[in-house]
């Protein structure tokens, strides 16, 4: 069962779609938060990350690059209201894996956190078997 931390200020948007990500079978945890994920990320056990752009403190793009300094492997999706080329070319550089316009249909962000979820699991393969230096 994929492990997804949902990120988003509000509420009501958290609590809907994470209902929702259950229903498909999966673990949701939910921060309201950039603060609050990166507490969630160091406690470990996440695969998935879905990350709201627009948050007040910290933005999802300061979240991300904080999130894979802690811990490269979760794959993060981003999740946002308003496109902006530039902010998704810096997402990518910061290795998110996905930029999704809001709202996203359940469907196709169920496709991207499966995705994301091969992704997260065949790196951990590969570092289990490469040898340690």
């Amino acid at each position: 069962m994929a492990r997804v931390l949902l990120v988003d200020d509000e509420e009501r948007f958290r609590s809907t779609m994470g209902k929702l990500l259950r229903k498909r079978g999966f673990a949701v945890e939910e921060a309201g938060s950039g603060h609050e994920a990166l507490v969630r990320i160091q406690q470990g056990d996440v695969d998935v990350v879905v990350l709201d752009v627009k948050m007040p403190g910290m933005d999802g793009i300061q979240a991300l690059a904080k999130i894979k300094a802690l811990d490269p492997l979760p794959e993060v999706i981003i999740l946002t209201g308003h496109a902006n080329v530039d902010a998704a070319v810096e997402i990518m550089r910061l290795g998110g894996y996905e930029y999704l316009l809001k709202p996203c249909p359940i469907d196709e962000l169920v496709t991207k956190i499966e995705g994301a979820l091969e992704k997260k699991r065949a790196r951990e393969k590969v570092q289990r078997s490469s040898p340690a230096p």
